[in-house]
Protein backbone atom coordinates (compact mmCIF):
# COMPACT_ATOMS: atom_id res chain seq x y z
CA UNK A 1 0.00 0.00 0.00
CA UNK A 2 2.82 2.39 0.79
CA UNK A 3 4.25 1.87 -2.71
CA UNK A 4 1.00 3.19 -4.19
CA UNK A 5 0.46 6.12 -1.84
CA UNK A 6 3.96 7.62 -2.10
CA UNK A 7 3.91 8.13 -5.90
CA UNK A 8 0.46 9.72 -5.60
CA UNK A 9 1.75 12.16 -2.98
CA UNK A 10 4.72 12.99 -5.18
CA UNK A 11 2.51 13.64 -8.21
CA UNK A 12 0.19 15.86 -6.16
CA UNK A 13 3.19 17.82 -4.87
CA UNK A 14 4.56 18.34 -8.41
CA UNK A 15 1.18 19.53 -9.66
CA UNK A 16 0.90 22.00 -6.79
CA UNK A 17 4.40 23.36 -7.43
CA UNK A 18 3.90 23.79 -11.19
CA UNK A 19 0.34 25.14 -11.22
CA UNK A 20 -0.08 28.84 -11.90
CA UNK A 21 -1.83 30.94 -9.23
CA UNK A 22 -5.48 31.50 -10.01
CA UNK A 23 -5.55 35.06 -8.69
CA UNK A 24 -3.61 37.52 -6.57
CA UNK A 25 -2.76 37.46 -2.89
CA UNK A 26 -1.20 40.30 -0.93
CA UNK A 27 0.43 39.35 2.35
CA UNK A 28 1.09 42.58 4.22
CA UNK A 29 3.29 43.25 7.22
CA UNK A 30 3.21 46.50 9.19
CA UNK A 31 6.13 47.03 11.55
CA UNK A 32 5.64 49.27 14.55
CA UNK A 33 2.91 49.61 17.12
CA UNK A 34 -0.21 49.09 15.00
CA UNK A 35 -3.42 48.28 16.86
CA UNK A 36 -5.32 45.17 15.88
CA UNK A 37 -8.33 45.72 13.62
CA UNK A 38 -6.76 48.82 12.04
CA UNK A 39 -8.37 49.33 8.64
CA UNK A 40 -6.19 48.82 5.56
CA UNK A 41 -7.59 49.91 2.18
CA UNK A 42 -6.40 48.79 -1.24
CA UNK A 43 -7.01 51.49 -3.86
CA UNK A 44 -6.37 52.25 -7.52
CA UNK A 45 -6.78 55.31 -9.72
CA UNK A 46 -10.19 55.48 -11.40
CA UNK A 47 -11.23 56.98 -14.72
CA UNK A 48 -11.68 60.44 -13.19
CA UNK A 49 -8.08 60.29 -11.94
CA UNK A 50 -9.26 59.92 -8.35
CA UNK A 51 -8.41 57.01 -6.03
CA UNK A 52 -11.17 54.42 -5.66
CA UNK A 53 -11.34 51.61 -3.11
CA UNK A 54 -10.81 48.06 -4.33
CA UNK A 55 -10.84 46.09 -1.08
CA UNK A 56 -10.59 46.48 2.68
CA UNK A 57 -8.70 44.41 5.26
CA UNK A 58 -7.96 44.67 8.99
CA UNK A 59 -4.69 44.13 10.83
CA UNK A 60 -4.04 41.27 13.22
CA UNK A 61 -0.72 41.44 15.06
CA UNK A 62 0.63 43.70 12.31
CA UNK A 63 -0.47 41.41 9.50
CA UNK A 64 -3.18 41.83 6.86
CA UNK A 65 -4.05 40.26 3.52
CA UNK A 66 -5.99 40.82 0.31
CA UNK A 67 -6.93 38.31 -2.36
CA UNK A 68 -8.82 38.42 -5.61
CA UNK A 69 -9.25 37.16 -9.15
CA UNK A 70 -6.51 37.18 -11.82
CA UNK A 71 -5.65 40.71 -12.88
CA UNK A 72 -3.50 42.41 -15.50
CA UNK A 73 -0.60 44.27 -13.88
CA UNK A 74 -1.73 47.67 -12.61
CA UNK A 75 -0.49 50.19 -10.06
CA UNK A 76 -2.33 50.03 -6.74
CA UNK A 77 -1.94 51.80 -3.42
CA UNK A 78 -2.30 50.68 0.19
CA UNK A 79 -3.63 53.17 2.74
CA UNK A 80 -3.68 52.50 6.48
CA UNK A 81 -6.24 54.23 8.68
CA UNK A 82 -4.83 57.23 10.59
CA UNK A 83 -1.33 56.74 9.16
CA UNK A 84 0.23 59.29 6.78
CA UNK A 85 1.18 58.40 3.23
CA UNK A 86 0.60 55.17 1.35
CA UNK A 87 2.45 52.20 -0.10
CA UNK A 88 2.75 51.51 -3.83
CA UNK A 89 2.71 48.11 -5.48
CA UNK A 90 1.85 46.57 -8.81
CA UNK A 91 -1.15 44.34 -8.37
CA UNK A 92 -0.91 41.25 -10.56
CA UNK A 93 -1.67 37.56 -10.46
CA UNK A 94 0.56 35.84 -7.91
CA UNK A 95 1.58 36.10 -4.28
CA UNK A 96 2.87 39.53 -3.31
CA UNK A 97 4.69 40.25 -0.08
CA UNK A 98 4.42 43.84 1.15
CA UNK A 99 6.31 45.06 4.19
CA UNK A 100 6.44 48.58 5.61
CA UNK A 101 7.16 50.59 8.73
CA UNK A 102 4.04 52.35 10.03
CA UNK A 103 5.78 55.75 9.97
CA UNK A 104 7.10 55.41 6.40
CA UNK A 105 4.51 53.66 4.28
CA UNK A 106 6.01 55.24 1.17
CA UNK A 107 9.17 53.17 1.67
CA UNK A 108 7.28 49.87 1.62
CA UNK A 109 8.90 46.95 -0.16
CA UNK A 110 6.76 44.83 -2.49
CA UNK A 111 8.17 41.63 -3.95
CA UNK A 112 7.38 38.08 -4.95
CA UNK A 113 6.01 38.67 -8.45
CA UNK A 114 7.75 39.69 -11.66
CA UNK A 115 6.42 43.24 -11.89
CA UNK A 116 6.96 44.02 -8.22
CA UNK A 117 10.50 42.65 -8.30
CA UNK A 118 11.31 44.87 -11.31
CA UNK A 119 9.59 47.84 -9.67
CA UNK A 120 11.49 47.32 -6.39
CA UNK A 121 14.75 47.06 -8.30
CA UNK A 122 14.04 50.36 -10.05
CA UNK A 123 13.14 52.09 -6.77
CA UNK A 124 16.32 50.83 -5.12
CA UNK A 125 18.55 52.01 -7.98
CA UNK A 126 16.86 55.39 -8.29
CA UNK A 127 16.88 56.08 -4.55
CA UNK A 128 20.51 57.19 -4.51
CA UNK A 129 19.89 59.87 -7.12
CA UNK A 130 16.71 60.96 -5.36
CA UNK A 131 18.64 61.43 -2.13
CA UNK A 132 21.28 63.46 -3.99
CA UNK A 133 18.56 65.67 -5.46
CA UNK A 134 17.07 66.28 -2.01
CA UNK A 135 20.50 67.16 -0.64
CA UNK A 136 21.16 69.64 -3.46
CA UNK A 137 17.72 71.17 -3.00
CA UNK A 138 18.33 71.60 0.71
CA UNK A 139 21.70 73.29 0.10
CA UNK A 140 20.12 75.45 -2.60
CA UNK A 141 17.49 76.71 -0.17
CA UNK A 142 20.21 77.67 2.33
CA UNK A 143 22.23 79.44 -0.36
CA UNK A 144 19.14 81.32 -1.52
CA UNK A 145 18.36 82.50 2.02
CA UNK A 146 21.94 83.73 2.45
CA UNK A 147 21.95 85.21 -1.10
CA UNK A 148 25.14 83.31 -1.96
CA UNK A 149 24.98 83.77 -5.74
CA UNK A 150 28.14 81.74 -6.47
CA UNK A 151 26.84 78.73 -4.54
CA UNK A 152 23.38 79.09 -6.07
CA UNK A 153 24.90 79.01 -9.56
CA UNK A 154 27.09 75.99 -8.77
CA UNK A 155 24.24 74.04 -7.17
CA UNK A 156 21.89 74.89 -10.03
CA UNK A 157 24.42 73.49 -12.51
CA UNK A 158 24.83 70.41 -10.34
CA UNK A 159 21.06 69.90 -10.28
CA UNK A 160 20.86 70.17 -14.09
CA UNK A 161 23.60 67.56 -14.44
CA UNK A 162 21.80 65.26 -12.01
CA UNK A 163 18.53 65.68 -13.91
CA UNK A 164 20.28 64.69 -17.13
CA UNK A 165 21.89 61.73 -15.36
CA UNK A 166 18.49 60.67 -14.01
CA UNK A 167 16.92 60.94 -17.45
CA UNK A 168 19.64 58.75 -18.97
CA UNK A 169 19.31 56.25 -16.12
CA UNK A 170 15.58 55.90 -16.76
CA UNK A 171 16.06 55.50 -20.50
CA UNK A 172 18.61 52.75 -19.98
CA UNK A 173 16.36 51.09 -17.40
CA UNK A 174 13.48 51.02 -19.89
CA UNK A 175 15.72 49.42 -22.50
CA UNK A 176 17.04 46.85 -20.03
CA UNK A 177 13.56 45.93 -18.73
CA UNK A 178 11.19 45.73 -21.70
CA UNK A 179 8.90 43.36 -19.77
CA UNK A 180 8.44 45.75 -16.83
CA UNK A 181 5.27 47.77 -16.33
CA UNK A 182 7.50 50.38 -14.71
CA UNK A 183 9.13 50.86 -18.13
CA UNK A 184 5.81 51.88 -19.68
CA UNK A 185 5.13 54.14 -16.70
CA UNK A 186 8.52 55.81 -17.15
CA UNK A 187 7.80 56.45 -20.83
CA UNK A 188 4.47 57.95 -19.81
CA UNK A 189 6.27 60.24 -17.38
CA UNK A 190 8.79 61.25 -20.07
CA UNK A 191 5.87 62.26 -22.28
CA UNK A 192 4.41 64.41 -19.51
CA UNK A 193 7.74 66.08 -18.75
CA UNK A 194 8.38 66.83 -22.45
CA UNK A 195 12.01 65.89 -21.83
CA UNK A 196 12.35 63.32 -24.61
CA UNK A 197 11.95 63.61 -28.38
CA UNK A 198 9.04 61.92 -30.12
CA UNK A 199 11.42 59.71 -32.07
CA UNK A 200 13.10 58.49 -28.89
CA UNK A 201 9.73 57.92 -27.22
CA UNK A 202 8.60 55.84 -30.19
CA UNK A 203 11.81 53.83 -30.09
CA UNK A 204 11.41 53.14 -26.37
CA UNK A 205 7.80 52.09 -26.87
CA UNK A 206 8.68 49.76 -29.73
CA UNK A 207 11.22 48.06 -27.46
CA UNK A 208 8.58 47.09 -24.90
CA UNK A 209 7.50 43.47 -24.59
CA UNK A 210 4.18 42.60 -26.31
CA UNK A 211 2.40 41.98 -23.01
CA UNK A 212 3.36 45.46 -21.78
CA UNK A 213 2.16 47.07 -25.02
CA UNK A 214 -1.17 45.30 -24.51
CA UNK A 215 -1.42 46.54 -20.92
CA UNK A 216 -3.67 49.55 -20.22
CA UNK A 217 -0.61 51.69 -19.51
CA UNK A 218 1.10 50.56 -22.72
CA UNK A 219 -1.97 51.37 -24.80
CA UNK A 220 -2.20 54.79 -23.18
CA UNK A 221 1.47 55.45 -23.94
CA UNK A 222 0.88 54.63 -27.62
CA UNK A 223 -2.12 56.97 -27.72
CA UNK A 224 -0.19 59.80 -26.08
CA UNK A 225 2.70 59.41 -28.51
CA UNK A 226 0.17 59.57 -31.35
CA UNK A 227 -1.30 62.73 -29.83
CA UNK A 228 2.18 64.25 -29.63
CA UNK A 229 2.81 63.49 -33.30
CA UNK A 230 -0.54 65.06 -34.23
CA UNK A 231 0.29 68.17 -32.19
CA UNK A 232 3.68 68.44 -33.86
CA UNK A 233 2.02 68.33 -37.29
CA UNK A 234 -0.59 70.87 -36.18
CA UNK A 235 2.11 73.16 -34.80
CA UNK A 236 3.97 73.08 -38.12
CA UNK A 237 0.76 73.66 -40.09
CA UNK A 238 -0.18 76.67 -37.98
CA UNK A 239 3.21 78.35 -37.82
CA UNK A 240 3.57 81.90 -39.14
CA UNK A 241 3.93 81.91 -42.93
CA UNK A 242 1.69 78.86 -43.50
CA UNK A 243 -1.80 78.94 -44.89
CA UNK A 244 -4.36 78.58 -42.12
CA UNK A 245 -5.97 75.10 -42.14
CA UNK A 246 -9.53 75.10 -43.42
CA UNK A 247 -12.36 74.23 -41.03
CA UNK A 248 -16.09 74.55 -40.62
CA UNK A 249 -18.56 74.25 -37.75
CA UNK A 250 -22.06 75.32 -36.81
CA UNK A 251 -22.93 78.81 -35.60
CA UNK A 252 -25.45 79.44 -32.78
CA UNK A 253 -28.32 79.13 -35.26
CA UNK A 254 -27.11 75.74 -36.49
CA UNK A 255 -25.74 76.97 -39.82
CA UNK A 256 -22.44 75.56 -41.03
CA UNK A 257 -19.79 78.29 -41.35
CA UNK A 258 -16.48 77.66 -43.15
CA UNK A 259 -13.32 79.69 -42.62
CA UNK A 260 -12.86 80.37 -46.34
CA UNK A 261 -16.39 81.84 -46.53
CA UNK A 262 -15.63 84.58 -43.99
CA UNK A 263 -12.12 85.65 -44.98
CA UNK A 264 -11.58 89.39 -45.22
CA UNK A 265 -8.55 91.50 -46.07
CA UNK A 266 -7.49 90.58 -42.54
CA UNK A 267 -9.08 87.77 -40.55
CA UNK A 268 -8.79 86.95 -36.87
CA UNK A 269 -9.49 83.39 -35.69
CA UNK A 270 -10.31 83.83 -32.01
CA UNK A 271 -10.39 80.75 -29.75
CA UNK A 272 -12.31 81.48 -26.56
CA UNK A 273 -15.05 80.17 -24.22
CA UNK A 274 -17.72 81.55 -21.92
CA UNK A 275 -16.01 79.96 -18.90
CA UNK A 276 -12.59 81.49 -19.76
CA UNK A 277 -12.13 84.63 -17.65
CA UNK A 278 -9.05 85.94 -19.57
CA UNK A 279 -11.01 85.47 -22.81
CA UNK A 280 -13.97 87.43 -21.48
CA UNK A 281 -11.65 90.14 -20.22
CA UNK A 282 -10.10 90.45 -23.69
CA UNK A 283 -13.43 90.52 -25.55
CA UNK A 284 -14.03 94.28 -25.10
CA UNK A 285 -10.67 95.01 -26.72
CA UNK A 286 -11.39 92.64 -29.63
CA UNK A 287 -14.79 94.26 -30.03
CA UNK A 288 -13.25 97.73 -30.13
CA UNK A 289 -10.75 96.66 -32.82
CA UNK A 290 -13.55 95.02 -34.81
CA UNK A 291 -15.76 98.12 -34.72
CA UNK A 292 -12.85 100.32 -35.78
CA UNK A 293 -11.54 98.18 -38.63
CA UNK A 294 -14.40 95.96 -39.86
CA UNK A 295 -15.47 98.45 -42.54
CA UNK A 296 -11.84 98.57 -43.72
CA UNK A 297 -11.67 94.78 -44.19
CA UNK A 298 -11.26 93.10 -40.78
CA UNK A 299 -13.32 89.95 -40.24
CA UNK A 300 -13.35 87.75 -37.16
CA UNK A 301 -14.49 84.19 -36.61
CA UNK A 302 -14.79 83.07 -33.01
CA UNK A 303 -14.23 79.39 -32.18
CA UNK A 304 -15.72 78.55 -28.81
CA UNK A 305 -14.43 75.68 -26.67
CA UNK A 306 -17.56 75.68 -24.57
CA UNK A 307 -19.43 72.53 -23.58
CA UNK A 308 -22.74 74.17 -22.71
CA UNK A 309 -24.69 75.73 -25.58
CA UNK A 310 -26.71 78.07 -23.35
CA UNK A 311 -23.57 79.46 -21.69
CA UNK A 312 -21.97 79.99 -25.10
CA UNK A 313 -24.95 81.88 -26.52
CA UNK A 314 -25.38 83.95 -23.37
CA UNK A 315 -21.69 85.00 -23.41
CA UNK A 316 -22.00 86.10 -27.05
CA UNK A 317 -24.99 88.25 -26.14
CA UNK A 318 -23.53 89.58 -22.89
CA UNK A 319 -20.22 90.58 -24.51
CA UNK A 320 -22.00 91.93 -27.62
CA UNK A 321 -19.83 89.93 -30.01
CA UNK A 322 -20.92 90.93 -33.50
CA UNK A 323 -18.84 88.60 -35.65
CA UNK A 324 -19.29 85.01 -36.81
CA UNK A 325 -19.18 82.41 -34.05
CA UNK A 326 -18.86 78.63 -34.33
CA UNK A 327 -18.52 75.78 -31.86
CA UNK A 328 -18.57 72.00 -31.67
CA UNK A 329 -19.29 72.32 -27.92
CA UNK A 330 -16.48 69.83 -27.28
CA UNK A 331 -14.16 71.70 -24.89
CA UNK A 332 -10.48 70.97 -25.71
CA UNK A 333 -11.53 67.87 -27.63
CA UNK A 334 -12.74 70.24 -30.34
CA UNK A 335 -11.43 69.16 -33.75
CA UNK A 336 -10.64 72.75 -34.73
CA UNK A 337 -8.64 73.29 -31.53
CA UNK A 338 -6.64 70.14 -32.28
CA UNK A 339 -6.16 71.24 -35.89
CA UNK A 340 -4.67 74.50 -34.64
CA UNK A 341 -2.78 72.91 -31.71
CA UNK A 342 -4.73 74.98 -29.19
CA UNK A 343 -4.40 73.62 -25.66
CA UNK A 344 -4.91 76.91 -23.80
CA UNK A 345 -7.14 79.90 -24.37
CA UNK A 346 -7.39 82.68 -25.29
CA UNK A 347 -5.57 81.87 -28.51
CA UNK A 348 -5.68 83.81 -31.76
CA UNK A 349 -4.40 83.58 -35.32
CA UNK A 350 -4.24 86.63 -37.58
CA UNK A 351 -4.49 85.97 -41.34
CA UNK A 352 -3.82 88.13 -44.38
CA UNK A 353 -6.15 88.34 -47.38
CA UNK A 354 -4.77 85.05 -48.75
CA UNK A 355 -5.41 83.19 -45.52
CA UNK A 356 -1.72 83.13 -44.58
CA UNK A 357 -0.96 83.23 -40.85
CA UNK A 358 0.94 86.46 -40.19
CA UNK A 359 0.75 86.67 -36.38
CA UNK A 360 -0.39 84.65 -33.36
CA UNK A 361 -1.82 85.44 -29.95
CA UNK A 362 -1.77 89.24 -30.23
CA UNK A 363 -3.81 91.08 -27.62
CA UNK A 364 -4.53 94.64 -26.58
CA UNK A 365 -2.63 97.36 -28.41
CA UNK A 366 -0.45 94.80 -30.20
CA UNK A 367 -3.51 93.38 -31.98
CA UNK A 368 -4.77 96.79 -33.12
CA UNK A 369 -1.32 97.86 -34.30
CA UNK A 370 -0.88 94.73 -36.43
CA UNK A 371 -4.39 94.99 -37.91
CA UNK A 372 -3.78 98.63 -38.77
CA UNK A 373 -0.43 97.78 -40.37
CA UNK A 374 -1.98 95.06 -42.54
CA UNK A 375 -4.93 97.17 -43.65
CA UNK A 376 -2.78 100.17 -44.46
Amino acid sequence: MKKIIMPLILIATLIACNSKPEGYTINGTLRGDVADSTQVILKKIGENNQPISVDTAYTNKGLYSFSGKPIAPELHYIFVDKLPGYSVLILETGEIEVSAQKDSLNLAKAEGTLQNDIFSDYMKKSQTMSQRAMSIQKDLQKATMSQDEATISALSDEMKELQEEYKNFEIEYIKANPNGLISALLIDRAIASKSTSIEELKSLYEGLAPEIKENKVGKNVLKRIGDLEAKEVANKNTSIGNKAPEFSAKNPEGKEIALNSVLGKVTLIDFWAAWCKPCRAENPNVLAVYKKYHDKGLNIIGVSLDKNEKDWKKAIADDKLEWNQVSNLAYFNDEIAKLYNVDAIPAAFLLDENGIIVAKNLRGNALEEKVAELLN
